[in-house]
């Protein structure tokens, strides 16, 4: 069996040397053997799963939630849907961008030999155009908006530690945490989650997503099918 020092590990996953040994402090990618002087040596599976990792990290999944899912007890059915999701996201993308070629070649041709453009294919592009303006700024509101919130808590942190003014943080923090929610719903409303066990699609009470560990690509939630409790992966509502 291949051993791997921690600089051959990140050249082939293509990281820095610090992440690899990062992953290891966090419980991660711990090596499964060490030389005589204390350096790391991984083994295949240990690269197999370093690059799971990058690829789980590029998907935008944090390293806790990463570590959650590696630990959970159906770790291969959370990360195989995982991947289906990710597949019908890209899928859907490719599809509407075909459909834009599509509709901009054919109002091409109409221009090349001047005819009369077809009435669909205009509104088919001010629908495609509108549709992905919309959608780029509910992406842009989310992160603006999470963005001042923040602010004021940590301005009232700083104000507290610096000059041991504690009034404002105390009157600030449950008004930031009240538009938390609201934002947070904003976001679930659209949501629901694929069960690992069982594959069904549920849509749980906001309450109990609010209320568990995850991201906005999985969460820790009981499935109102089967029953059972893991990680579901987020996906969108029929």
């Amino acid at each position: 069996m291949s051993k791997y020092t921690t600089g051959e590990m990140a050249k082939l996953c293509n990281v820095t040397v610090r992440t690899v040994q990062f992953y290891d402090t966090k419980g991660l990618l711990i090596p499964s053997d060490l030389t005589e002087g204390g350096r790391r040596l991984y083994t295949d599976d240990d690269l197999t799963k370093l690059r799971l990792i990058c690829t789980l990290k590029a998907m935008g999944l944090s390293l806790e939630l990463i570590k959650g899912i590696l630990e959970s007890e159906s770790p291969v059915k959370v990360l195989t849907l995982l991947l289906n999701e990710q597949i019908k996201r890209l899928g859907d993308e490719i599809g509407e961008r075909q459909k834009q070629l599509e509709t901009i070649e054919l109002v091409k041709e109409g221009i090349r030999n001047k005819t009369t453009l077809p009435v669909n294919s205009i509104i088919d592009i001010e629908h495609m155009m509108e549709k992905n303006k919309k959608v780029r700024l509910k992406s842009r509101r989310l992160v603006v908006v999470a963005c001042m919130m923040s602010l004021p808590t940590f301005g009232t942190i700083a104000l507290w530690i610096v000059k041991g003014m504690w009034i404002p943080f105390v009157i600030v923090f449950p008004i930031t945490q009240l538009f938390g929610v609201l934002l947070a719903k904003h976001h679930f409303r659209d949501a629901a989650f694929i069960c690992a066990e069982c594959n069904a699609v549920f849509k749980p009470a906001f309450k109990k997503v609010l209320f568990t560990s995850g991201t906005t690509k999985a969460r820790w939630l009981t499935c109102t099918k089967c029953g059972h409790a893991g990680y579901c992966v987020e996906t969108i509502a029929d």
